[in-house]
Parts: C-alpha cells; sequence; structure tokens
C-alpha cells in the first residue's frame, strides 16, 4: 500500500503549498493530493509547484463534475500530466445536490448515471478516441488532439454501494473520503469488484482512502481536530448516510457525531505506533493507497505544524506500510 498526503487547506497564493510539495519530494509519500479549490483552482496550484521544480505524481480527490465539461475535463488532466510530466489522477465527483442546481439549474436526473457518462467518456477521450456522444447527461462530440503523454488515471468519488459499483464498471481509481476501514473492506471493496464484473473488465479499479489522522497530545482534544477537519461533511446528507451504514450512530449534529468519528476510527487518532495500526487497517481492508488528511491540524494549529506533523507520521509508516 502506497502512502501520500493530502494538502490540507486550499492556499491564497500557490507559494503557500511549497513546504508540503518538499515534503513529498523529499519523503517517501507516492503523491500529493488535493481536493475541489474554490479559491485558487487546483490545477494552477499544482502547474506552479511544477514550474518551482517540484515534479512528482498528483491527485485530485475530488474535482465536482458541475464545473467543467467532460472534454474540458481531458484537457486540463491531461495539460498537467504534460507540464509536470508525472502521473496523474483526476478524481471527479458529482457534488451535493444544491451545487447542482446553483450551477446547473436542476439536479441530475441520475447521479449514478451522470457519474457513468462523465467517467466514460473522459476515459475515452484520455484514451485517444474519437467521441460521437448525446448521452442523457452530457453531450461530447469531438477528440483530443494526439499527443503522447504520462498516465492519466481517471478516479470516482466513492461514498456508497452504487457509486463503488459505478467505479468497478468505469473508473481506475475509487476515491473515499471519510471511510472507515470496515467498511471499505465490508461494503465498498465487494460492490467495486462485482461493478468489475458487471462490465467485463479484465481488472479492478485500486482503492483510494482519503482518510483524516492527527497524533495525539496532552493538550489536544481529538474531537475539535475532527471538527476542525470534517463539520462541512458532518452536515451533508449523503456522507451522513454513509456514516450510518458504517455503523456510527450519527444525529445530524456536527458536534455530537464528531466524538463518534473519532470512537469509531473515522477520524485516525493516536500515537505513531496505534496510528501505524489503524493505517495497516486500510491496508488489511483492500486499500491500495491512503492519502493521510490533516486538516484539522492546520486548521487549529497552522500549516507549519500540519507539515512536521505528516513529516514525523511519513517516517513512522514507512516500514510499517511497506
Amino acid at each position: 500500500m502506497k502512502t501520500s498526503v493530502m494538502l490540507p487547506f486550499v492556499p491564497k497564493r500557490p507559494e503557500q503549498a511549497l513546504p508540503f510539495a518538499g515534503l513529498v519530494a523529499w519523503s517517501s509519500a507516492a503523491r500529493l493530493w488535493q481536493g475541489q479549490g474554490l479559491l485558487t483552482e487546483g490545477y494552477h496550484v499544482y502547474s506552479y509547484l511544477a514550474g518551482a521544480g517540484f515534479r512528482f505524481p498528483m491527485g485530485f480527490g475530488v474535482s465536482l463534475m458541475p464545473f467543467r465539461h467532460p472534454y474540458d475535463a481531458a484537457v486540463q488532466a491531461r495539460s498537467l500530466a504534460l507540464t509536470t510530466g508525472q502521473s496523474i489522477v483526476a478524481g471527479f465527483g458529482a457534488g451535493a445536490l444544491q451545487l447542482q442546481r446553483s450551477l446547473l439549474g436542476r439536479e441530475y436526473s441520475s447521479q449514478l448515471g451522470a457519474c457513468r457518462e462523465y467517467l466514460g467518456a473522459v476515459r475515452r477521450l484520455l484514451d485517444g478516441e474519437e467521441l460521437d456522444v448525446s448521452g442523457e447527461h452530457f453531450e461530447v462530440h469531438g477528440q483530443l488532439q494526439p499527443y503522447p503523454a504520462p498516465q492519466v488515471e481517471v478516479g470516482l468519488g466513492v461514498l456508497r454501494k452504487g457509486a463503488a459499483g459505478v467505479a468497478g464498471e468505469v473508473a481506475d481509481a475509487a476515491i473515499t473520503w471519510l471511510t472507515p476501514a470496515d467498511y471499505v473492506s465490508g461494503t465498498l471493496a465487494p460492490a467495486i469488484a462485482e461493478g468489475a464484473r458487471r462490465a467485463e473488465r479484465k481488472g479492478k479499479p485500486r482503492i483510494v482512502a482519503i482518510v483524516p489522522v492527527a497524533l495525539a497530545a496532552a493538550d489536544r482534544d481529538p474531537v475539535q481536530l475532527a471538527l476542525a477537519s470534517n463539520r462541512p461533511h458532518l452536515s451533508l446528507p449523503h456522507y451522513q448516510s454513509m456514516l450510518r451504514s458504517s455503523g456510527l450512530e450519527v444525529t445530524g449534529d456536527p458536534d455530537v457525531d464528531a466524538g463518534e468519528l473519532v470512537a469509531k476510527d473515522g477520524f485516525l487518532y493516536g500515537d505513531e505506533d496505534e496510528l501505524a495500526k489503524k493505517v495497516l487497517a486500510y491496508r488489511d481492508a483492500g486499500v491500495d493507497e491512503i492519502v493521510l488528511n490533516i486538516t484539522g491540524v492546520s486548521a487549529v494549529y497552522g500549516p507549519e505544524v500540519a507539515v512536521r506533523e505528516l513529516a514525523v507520521l511519513l517516517r513512522h509508516f514507512e516500514k510499517a506500510v511497506a
């Protein structure tokens, strides 16, 4: 299992990401990941880092489909691969229903159908196909200009069985967020495998788990850190549904549910050895790449503390997850 890191904030200026780029370049981290940015665009941040000399594998977990047509999504992902000379994971998700209504004027008539169409179109464009597709959700008529580029994997954000099945059908990577290890092994991994069988694929997508973590300390409150990392997610119905399916007693009140998240290892908290054991549980669950998300520490204590903490964890995990 590979170990990667998440940029734990959306930078106001791209140079703020440089310490985390240095960490990835000079440590055992496999890849630097970003989520959807609404202040600075993640592709621009990564291009800045490449211009500053930091060229390594990069990932998005996840960009939201309403912001970008499938053709533009394919162009941007391949462009970044050419700019950096490195492999890219372009992860996508449908986004919240309110976001869809705000940007598109309506919700996707089928959330899973839209994801299947979108990822299928992006993958085929990246493979060099000329598309003439009039789908239920997207129109795509065209082809990318042929040119060799580093590998671009197309990923799907996965929380529940339906999306996991679609990922199994059309994605190169199934990307989870806030999903406990036993939920990955018991629910998501079987659904991914079934989707791949249904599509008669030779293989199946690899599983990438983006997991919130923090080192324990006497002056730290893990519930406060879990809230700082995940308050918006704990307020969203699709995350609440996933967490209930994971066995968490979710109430809908983030201040209460953050404690449950810590207690049930949706948020990983402990000393180095305890965290190593909890990380290994994801490997045993079938995860191929774990992404250490230290957003809570960054929000409460600052990015300088966050990058130092990630360095400690990466050194400790290097042997544990090898």
